[in-house]
């Protein structure tokens, strides 16, 4: 069943994108939950529209997005965290310590906006983030993780 969606779902596709899910998906979880509608003749009318009216709105945001990027793509973060004697953590790094250690430096990213490679950071080292600002716009950053 083809579908449009309302907001942007991870793994599936981007707001008013319509997509092609499987029928149980989308009747039992995408529209009740409002997160899609289904792509009827007048849904994508409605869609077309809206995308025409916010083509200037998302060219603005695509720029800010840029900007950021040129801003943070060079920087190398240093990240805090309690480890043992063996350069072991107490705990992992997560996406939200980059988030807060990004917001600190002036720039407003959201931790679901910044993706880690690793399932779970749990040493002192060197490691690299995907950060994703706009839809087409993603670039790696490097942090370090060092004992506090």
């Amino acid at each position: 069943m083809d579908i449009i969606l309302k907001q942007d779902i991870k793994n599936l596709g981007y707001a008013h994108d319509v997509v092609k899910v499987r029928n149980g998906y989308g009747l039992n979880y995408l529209i009740p939950k409002g997160y899609a509608v289904i792509a009827n003749e007048a849904n994508i009318k409605i869609n077309e529209e809206v995308l025409r009216q916010r083509a200037h709105k998302l060219e603005k945001l695509k720029g800010d997005a840029e900007s950021a990027r040129s801003a943070i793509e060079n920087v190398v973060l240093t990240i805090t965290a309690k480890a043992g004697e063996n350069g072991k953590l107490f705990g992992s790094v997560t996406t939200q310590q980059i988030a807060d250690v990004l917001k600190k430096m002036g720039h407003i990213v959201d931790k679901k906006q910044i993706s880690i490679k690793e399932d779970h950071i749990k040493t002192l080292g060197t490691y690299t983030a995907e950060i994703q600002l706009h839809r087409e716009v993603t670039f790696p950053v490097t942090f370090e993780v060092v004992a506090s």
